[in-house]
């Protein structure tokens, strides 16, 4: 592999695997901070009345972190650059119903990343 120096090998990202929300939900909140700088991103999660905000703002703390203690860059000048939600394994239950029938409920589960880089905001 060619030692590049590009913008994408200075991105830094995190990822929580199996976080007990549906990507529909997680992905209403991301789209609040894709492309905002580290400092607006913390701000609009902090006030975000989503519980799954919660979870996002833990992504992104440990993607500053990364990118401060691994590469060496200043959390200041750190933007949002990505930030998805893919679907994860679903647990599948069963709810007993009316005349000894079942209804399967579907319990989703999510892979939240987030990659931050430095930049200007978009």
């Amino acid at each position: 592999m060619a030692n590049n120096t590009t913008e994408a090998t200075r991105e830094v990202r995190a990822t929580a695997k199996y976080v007990r929300v549906t990507p529909r939900k997680a992905r209403a909140v991301i789209d609040l901070i894709r492309g905002k700088s580290v400092a607006a991103a913390f701000d609009i999660l902090h006030f975000c009345d989503r519980a799954v905000a919660v979870d996002i703002e833990k992504v992104l703390r440990s993607a500053v972190a990364n990118a401060e203690n691994n590469n060496g860059m200043r959390a200041s000048d750190l933007v949002v650059v990505r930030c998805y939600a893919d679907e994860g394994p679903t647990l599948k239950r069963i709810r007993p119903r009316a005349k000894g029938s079942a209804s399967r409920i579907l319990k989703r589960t999510s892979h939240i990343t987030v990659v931050v880089a430095p930049g200007k905001e978009a």
